[in-house]
């Protein structure tokens, strides 16, 4: 089958206009790697696999829903596109949007975005405005602007969005022949687990996942049911203090019988090494909280995991945010350029 994007290959499972002329970068049919290395130390007697959505063209699964929201933008006439974002969302909708010839503006937290993730929405030409404020002022300013201004929204408060994104659930059903008994995968704005569990919902099968949702200790208005003000992580994409499908993701977690739990920086980025170095699969830190969420939730004795089928997204990749890992290396020092002294380094290990 030749591979033409999420529009040709579910657009008649979508709720956009029919007539609609796909704005692709080819995006989706992402790779779900067993991880048995991985599940030996998480979650022992479960078939584990990683949805690693970083393969996506601009590096995260922001592309599935931006295909369709720019699809359905250009449609309804746009000329222009804006959203908030911690990053992703920015660097995809600057993409899209050069690919369908509109101009994008987005905004982004002052010094709260990955260098990575600046830097594509840089590369794709969009308007980057850093405000002196956090993801959800930035979200309040384009949902007011967006009403008196002629520009197109594509946040994930724009439906076309998660029409988009729900379709990872129907590739994970493809690819394993059926739901996981568990899905787990981080939460921040909270349109991912929003969307998955509609596009579970909509598949044909009757066995529903149980979704485990991951929230950062410091940005995790879900799990504590309040609003965070100032939220603080080191995982940037979902350091997010009042997301705009929380109510949704509630729903999706109570229909689900799942749960949704905090996870440490420390456990974040415990994670994220145990991925690369046990798998091969290098995500970046707020990628890896699902899998932080499992770990902590199976420790604490109230995760069954024997003989269970587990997905664990991955939502970006690690180059989104090489900086984080660097500052957890500690280099040695330079060795001479001799023989001898890589024999003494080799055996020192």
């Amino acid at each position: 089958m030749v591979w033409r994007g999420l529009i040709d290959r579910y657009g008649d499972r979508m709720d956009i206009t029919p007539s609609a002329a796909p704005v692709t970068l080819y995006e989706g049919n992402t790779p779900l790697i067993p991880a048995p290395r991985l599940a030996a130390a998480v979650a022992p007697g479960a078939e584990l696999f990683l949805k690693y959505e970083g393969l996506n063209p601009t590096g995260s699964f922001k592309d599935r829903g931006m295909t369709t929201a720019i699809t359905q933008a250009v449609s309804e006439g746009a000329k222009s596109v804006i959203c908030a974002s911690t990053g992703n969302t920015a660097a995809s909708a600057a993409a899209y949007a050069a690919r369908a010839g509109l101009k994008c503006v987005v905004l982004i937290p002052e010094g709260k975005v990955a260098l990575g993730k600046l830097a594509g929405a840089i590369a794709y030409g969009a308007d980057v405005v850093a405000i002196k404020g956090s993801f959800d002022d930035g979200l309040t300013m384009v949902r007011e602007i967006a009403k008196v201004y002629p520009i197109a929204l594509v946040n994930s408060v724009n439906p076309a969005r998660l029409e988009g994104q729900k379709t990872a659930a129907w590739e994970v059903i493809d690819q394993i022949g059926e739901p996981p008994d568990w899905l787990c995968l981080p939460v921040g704005n909270a349109g991912n687990i929003s969307a998955y569990w509609l596009g579970f919902r909509q598949s044909s099968h009757e066995k529903m996942p149980k979704l485990l949702g991951a929230q950062a200790e410091g940005a995790a208005p879900i799990v504590f049911g309040k609003r965070v003000d100032h939220p603080e992580t080191i995982a940037t994409a979902i350091r997010i203090g009042n997301p705009a499908r929380w109510q949704e993701a509630e729903a999706a977690l109570r229909e689900s019988s799942g749960t949704i739990l905090a996870v440490s920086d420390e456990e974040i980025l415990a994670a994220q090494s145990m991925i690369a170095t046990m798998e091969g699969v290098y995500c970046e830190p707020s990628s890896a909280a699902g899998v932080a969420g499992l770990r902590k939730a199976v420790a604490a004795g109230n995760f069954a995991t024997e003989g269970r089928k587990i997905v664990c997204v991955l939502t970006g990749h690690g180059m989104k945010d090489p900086d984080t890992t660097v500052k957890q290396f500690k280099a040695s020092e330079p060795i001479n350029p001799t023989i001898e002294a890589l024999l003494k380094r080799l055996e020192a290990k």
